[in-house]
């Protein structure tokens, strides 16, 4: 009897095999490689921060450039960010403590979420929208052009040269805007109470004394300092990993906007509960 043929088998490609490792690779264990070389980039800027701030070292000069082009960027969006927050917050909480009869509470729910919420995540989503994308396109093209290469080839280390003093920067520029924020958003706030929804003045401000305490206001810039660091970190690892010319300049400054943003509200769930857990709301 004749033989028969055998069935075919489907095998894999050897093709579509690499290609699978290769999505497994860059999705999967991508963004666990990315995490550790976040780590170590913020370890070693900090121990270079500290070092050089021990040994007066610190490039002051290039810190107040970066402020201060930080501070450009930011100033105006949060101040149209603040009023917003300011008369969002009076006017869903005015309609609620008004139908109650607690309207003279209009201070407290007022200045509890400006300070303790919407001054430090308003200034760290400005930072990350705007300072973080600014960082990894400055350094991104640096890193396209040779320039980081080249440093290293003179001996200059570009954490210390570079990332320091954007940390630097980014930690007193953030808390100065989450004060901004936090004045801005109370004034628009009180204004609205006050001559919209008949709130009066010494009220507003006595309710306001009896739940906001200095410590709220402490955390406050604390997360925003936090938040201002996380931020320059996240803009110089993009940028000086950046790959592929103008392209991967781009994708370095989208990539830092949508890490930052999501990294920013995480850590603020996470410090948030931590600080209600040992410091829980009450009257003062």
């Amino acid at each position: 009897m004749p033989k028969q043929a055998p069935q075919d088998v489907p095998v894999a490609r050897p093709g579509a095999v690499a290609a699978l490792r290769a999505n497994l690779d860059a999705n999967a264990l991508g963004p666990v490689r990315t995490l550790g070389r976040t780590v170590e980039l913020v370890l070693n800027a900090t121990v270079s921060m500290v070092a050089d701030v021990l040994r007066a070292k610190v490039p002051v000069r290039e810190v107040v450039v970066q402020a201060w082009f930080l501070v450009s960027v930011t100033a105006v969006p949060a101040f149209l960010m603040a009023v917003p927050f300011g008369v969002i917050v009076t006017i869903q909480v005015g309609s609620i403590v008004n139908q109650i009869g607690a309207g003279s509470l209009m201070g407290a729910a007022s200045g509890l979420t400006v300070i303790q919420q919407a001054a430090p995540l308003a200034a760290g989503l400005l930072l990350g929208g705007a300072g973080a994308s600014a960082i990894a396109a400055d350094l991104g093209s640096r890193t396209i052009r040779e320039e980081v290469d080249a440093m290293r080839v003179m001996g200059i280390d570009p954490v210390r040269r570079l990332v320091v003093p954007r940390m630097v920067a980014a930690a007193l520029v953030a808390p100065l805007l989450c004060v901004f924020i936090t004045v801005v958003g109370i004034g628009a706030a009180y204004y609205l109470a006050v001559f919209g929804q008949n709130v009066t003045s010494g009220s507003y401000w006595l309710s306001f004394g009896a739940y906001a305490t200095t410590r709220d206001f402490g955390f406050s810039l604390l997360k925003a300092a936090i938040f201002g660091l996380i931020i320059a970190v996240l803009g110089c690892q993009h940028g000086l990993e950046a790959k592929g010319g103008a392209r991967g300049v781009a994708d370095s400054v989208n990539t830092t906007v949508v890490v930052s943003t999501v990294g920013i509200i995480v850590l603020n769930f996470a410090l948030t509960q931590v600080y209600t857990s040992y410091f829980p709301m009450r009257v003062g």
